[in-house]
């Protein structure tokens, strides 16, 4: 059985996508995708690659995800896609690219320091 692999990154979400040529299921940890998101109105974002390149109902989506929260969940499954599509056919690349569906965002979380609040708020100053 032929299969394309992506993987996604975004915050501290990591996601495994597999996608098998199929009908257009999509499974999350072995839940089915709306199931997994619930009411969540971000989560259709996820399938946007497969939209762009008109292949929803092409590929079955297996997806493993961990860590992280809902949304950043979400971004990491949608550059999975993306990138097992490039896997499946590079040339779908010049679809997904100017759409800025295969670039990783870099943004993390900053670190507390030590003697601060946050990682950068410091304790309210008293004059008296």
């Amino acid at each position: 059985m032929e299969q394309y692999y992506g993987t996604g990154r975004r915050k501290t979400s990591v996601a495994r996508v597999f996608l098998r040529p199929g009908s257009g299921k999509v499974e999350i940890n072995g839940i089915p995708f709306a199931d997994y998101f619930g009411g969540l109105v971000k989560a259709v974002t996820a399938l946007e690659p497969l939209r762009r390149v008109d292949a929803t109902n092409r590929f079955d989506a297996f997806i493993t995800v961990r860590g992280g929260g809902k949304a950043g969940q979400v971004d990491a499954i949608q550059l999975g896609i993306a990138r097992a599509l490039v896997n499946y056919n590079s040339d779908l690349r010049a679809k997904l690219k100017p759409a800025g569906l295969l670039s990783r965002d870099p943004r993390e979380v900053e670190r507390k320091k030590y003697g601060k609040h946050k990682a950068r708020r410091a304790p309210q100053y008293s004059k008296r």
